[in-house]
């Protein structure tokens, strides 16, 4: 086996060639051949140094996840799992399938590495995706991003997060509530305290039961936006302390367009994600993480875009992290420079905490 610093030149070198090729194509289609090369990309990419984390009741081999929205349907799990994240957060999945927005609505800014979506939590529905998930082979940790369907009124999505929660029971390590995607009319008024409260409350008795049916337990996370004011943060806060959440993603991609004006794609609709997102990200992090008193663990997602924003999530409090965007500005390479730079971090902590 090539060793690490060879191996890391060597995907380094594949994704320089790949990623004009890939960039030539519409953004969705080109989504599309990522997810088949990612396979053929582990075969090239170093593995991580072993950074053992536990959060939510879960042993991580180490930190660094793969964000909700890239592997939608289950469809690449195996060769996703190869290229050495600790974790994958799969979907979002509805309960039905559906559509999402008609395209296109996959945009890229390369000029300020960044990318506008509008799918619309397009989903093979939660059946067809338990079909696909049934099918991987590898050990790693799973989570799954779960929705409600868009027709579905907020006053009856507790029904739909319990549906896909008791499908993927027996498949999954941990589920989080997407309560954020800005392309769903009416989502994120469930981060209000008293909604949140109650859905929180609905879907965690669905999870007792299926605790005692299964014998095992499934953590219970959930996704917020970075659109957030500081006291609706801490509305949050306090309602997952309340409720007794397992953890909180943050943060879901953002509606503001701070860092690409003037840019082409710069007003299309949809969520904002990549580099522009990195700063807003990492104080929501810092805000929550500071209003949860460590009394719930935070998943830190966001604009990572090199090593040192991994680790600058975890210095803000977050005790796991998530990429895509850089994923696809960056490549695998991505992966292995992040599991670093957290455990350089950590090491740093442990260093100065004595």
């Amino acid at each position: 086996m090539a060793p690490p610093g060879a191996r890391g030149s060597r995907i380094a070198t594949w994704y320089s060639l790949a990623r004009p090729v890939l960039f030539a194509l519409d953004p969705e289609t080109a989504h599309k051949a990522a997810l088949r090369l990612a396979g053929f990309a582990a075969g090239l990419a170093p593995e991580p140094p072993p950074c053992p984390v536990r959060a939510m009741g879960i042993d991580f081999p180490n930190p660094v996840g793969l964000a909700a929205g890239f592997d939608k349907d289950a469809q690449n799990v195996d060769g996703l799992a190869a290229l050495g994240f600790g974790f994958l957060e799969l979907g979002g999945v509805t309960p039905r399938s559906q559509p999402g927005n008609p395209r296109p609505r996959l945009f890229r800014i390369p000029e300020a590495q960044a990318i506008i979506n509008r799918y619309g939590l397009n989903s093979v529905g939660v059946d067809a995706f338990v079909e696909n998930l049934s099918k991987r082979k590898s050990k790693i940790v799973i989570g799954v991003n779960i929705g409600k369907n868009k027709d579905t009124p907020n006053e009856d999505a507790a029904q739909d997060y319990e549906t896909c929660l008791e499908k993927l029971y027996a498949h999954v390590d941990y589920v989080t509530l997407n309560i954020s995607s800005p392309n769903t009319a009416g989502l994120r008024d469930l981060q209000g305290f008293e909604a949140l409260s109650n859905l929180i409350r609905k879907v965690k008795a669905k999870k007792q039961q299926l605790r005692d049916k299964h014998g095992r337990n499934v953590a219970l996370a959930l996704k917020i936006a970075p659109d957030l004011d500081k006291a609706a943060i801490r509305d949050i806060a306090e309602a997952a302390k309340r409720e007794k959440i397992d953890g909180i993603v943050a943060t879901n991609t953002t509606i503001t367009r701070k860092g690409i004006t003037g840019y082409p794609h710069a007003e299309e609709q949809g969520g904002l994600s990549g580099a522009p997102l990195e700063e807003l990200s990492t104080d929501v992090v810092g805000t929550l993480c500071r209003e949860l008193k460590g009394e719930i663990p935070v998943i830190g997602v966001g604009g990572i875009m090199r090593g040192a924003d991994a680790a600058e999530k975890m210095a803000a409090g977050a005790s796991l992290v998530q990429i895509y965007s850089g994923l696809i500005y960056r490549g695998p390479g991505l992966i292995h420079e992040c599991v670093s730079a957290c455990l350089a971090r950590s090491g740093t902590a442990s260093t100065a905490s004595r």
